[in-house]
């Protein structure tokens, strides 16, 4: 169930939310992990911007809809939600998948690999 914690700039989802909000088509996932992680797997369609590179790539990420950040955990795309929202973005659009690749993968959900969008 979607979440705000105090202090927090974006939403906490999970990755059921997640694939609902991107079969609506106004949400894009952004993975945030090493190159290494996301060619392991990741979420159809999902854009990567390593959580490092998201203030200096802020420019490529979509100026409408939703901001679907995932890693691993949880951690780093908080982090890079967190960066969003200092680069101007709106709390609204901004969403954090805490449960991560491996339980999205795990739940069969659309699911690419090595450099395939």
């Amino acid at each position: 169930m979607a979440r705000q914690v105090p202090g927090e700039p974006y939403t906490r989802i999970s990755a059921e939310e997640a694939n609902e909000m991107l079969e609506n088509g106004d949400a894009i996932a952004i993975d945030v992990r090493r190159e290494d992680e996301y060619e392991a797997g990741h979420i159809k369609g999902a854009l990567w911007v390593p959580v490092d590179d998201v203030i200096p790539r802020f420019a490529e990420l979509p100026e409408d809809g939703k901001l679907l950040f995932i890693c691993a955990v949880g951690a780093r795309s908080g982090l890079a939600a967190e960066y969003a929202a200092a680069m101007g973005a709106t709390q609204d659009r901004l969403f954090n998948i805490e449960d991560g690749t491996p339980t999205w993968i795990d739940k069969g959900l659309p699911t690419s690999y090595g450099t395939d969008v």
